[in-house]
C-alpha cells in the first residue's frame, strides 16, 4: 500500500511564523491561490483530514470529488500558551526559552508534551490505517507529518529531518514488520 502524507496550504499564522497548532485557521489568500495551482487529483475517491479548516480546505482544492474522512487525532500540536505567538516575540520569555533548550520536549504550559502528540498522533494514524485496504492519502500539518515519518520511517531520522513546506509532503510504501506500522522508501512529494 502507498501512503501520501500532504501539509495543508499556508495560512496567515504560517506566513508570519507564528505557532500555529490547534487555532482553527483558514487558508490564507496565499495560500488558497497555491493551492488552486497544485495539481489536482479529481480520481481521488477518499482523503484522510485533521478537522482543522486549513487540512479540510487543502484536501477540498487538491482531491475536489474525494470522500473527507476526518481524524481528529492527526490534529497540529497543542503549544498551550505559545500558541499564535513568533519565536522572536517569546525570545525573553524565560518559560518558552527553557522549553526550546529542551529541545522542545516538555509540555507547552496549557499545551502539549513532544511526547504526549506523538503518542496521539501515532495512534490514530495506526488505527486509521486498520481501516484502509489500498492507498492512503493524508492532508494534515506539518507536525503531524514529522511526527509520522519520526515514527514509523525507516531507515529512522531525527524527528525536524522530516519538515514539509506547505503543500509538500512525502510519499511512503506502507507495511508491517512484527505487526507494527513500517513506511520505507520515504520520497518527498514536491
Amino acid at each position: 500500500m502507498r501512503v501520501r502524507l500532504i501539509r495543508h496550504g499556508t495560512t496567515a499564522g504560517n506566513a508570519a511564523r507564528r505557532y500555529v497548532g490547534r487555532s482553527d485557521e483558514p487558508l490564507c489568500p496565499e495560500g488558497r491561490e497555491a493551492a488552486e495551482r497544485h495539481e489536482k487529483d479529481p480520481a481521488q475517491k477518499s482523503v484522510f483530514v485533521s478537522p482543522l479548516k486549513r487540512a479540510r480546505e487543502t484536501a477540498a482544492i487538491l482531491f475536489p470529488n474525494a470522500e473527507q474522512i476526518v481524524v481528529d487525532g492527526l490534529k497540529e500540536m497543542d503549544f498551550g500558551d505559545f500558541e499564535g505567538r513568533t519565536a522572536d516575540e517569546m525570545a525573553n520569555d524565560p518559560v518558552y526559552r527553557a522549553w526550546v533548550d529542551d529541545l522542545c520536549r516538555g509540555a507547552c504550559p496549557n499545551g502539549e508534551s513532544q511526547a504526549a502528540f506523538h503518542a496521539r498522533v501515532g495512534t490514530a494514524f495506526t488505527e486509521t490505517l486498520r481501516t484502509v485496504r489500498e492507498d492512503a492519502t493524508f492532508v494534515v500539518h506539518g507536525g503531524v507529518i514529522m511526527s509520522v515519518l519520526w515514527q514509523f520511517a525507516e531507515p529512522k531520522k531525527d524527528f525536524y529531518d522530516w519538515y514539509a513546506p506547505n503543500l509538500g509532503g512525502y510519499e511512503a510504501d506502507c507495511g508491517t514488520e512484527n505487526g507494527a506500522v513500517v513506511l520505507g522508501n520515504v520520497r518527498p512529494i514536491v
